[in-house]
């Protein structure tokens, strides 16, 4: 079986991969690319431990095939920080302690930077929906809302 050549950007950097038409994007980044940070915790796209934005758009890349993303611009949690400077968001799940076992956390790092990438403000209601796709069986929500409020703050604060 002939495998699918694919050209994409990968974090702001072009790549290029050969991958059977029926691998996923996770095992793709995973597996081909060496990006662990997207996590398997399902398979069906129902806990957000994958999650990328793939052209601006969170999706769980364990349902996107890794030959969908030809011409695509994929961001992973890797993409986040700035060499050793940690994104605002990052910055805040430590310091609010907003993760535990780590499963999760890339996955609502970047739906949370998915959120604060659209709505520089959000409400809690907005940030509850904006993470609703994304499950953690270790420290319930209440301190990962409190980071991502306490990140909007801290961007808004950037930019001015």
């Amino acid at each position: 079986m002939a495998g699918v050549h694919v050209s994409t950007t990968v974090n702001g950097d072009p790549v290029e991969y050969v991958c059977p038409a029926d691998e996923s994007l996770l095992d793709v980044l995973r597996d081909r690319l060496g990006l662990t940070g997207a996590k398997e915790g399902c398979g069906t796209g129902d806990c957000g431990a994958c999650s990328i934005t793939l052209d601006g758009q969170l999706v769980c890349s364990c349902l996107v095939l890794g030959a969908e993303a030809e011409g695509k611009k994929i961001t992973t949690v890797e993409g986040m920080a700035d060499g050793e400077n940690l994104h605002p968001l990052q910055r805040q799940f430590i310091d609010n302690a907003a993760l535990q076992c780590g499963i999760c956390t890339p996955g609502f790092l970047v739906a949370g930077k998915a959120l604060l990438d659209r709505n520089p403000d959000p409400s809690v209601e907005e940030i509850r929906y904006a993470l609703a796709g994304n499950l953690c069986r270790c420290t319930g929500y209440d301190k990962i809302v409190r980071a991502v409020q306490a990140a909007a703050k801290d961007l808004q604060k950037q930019k001015k």
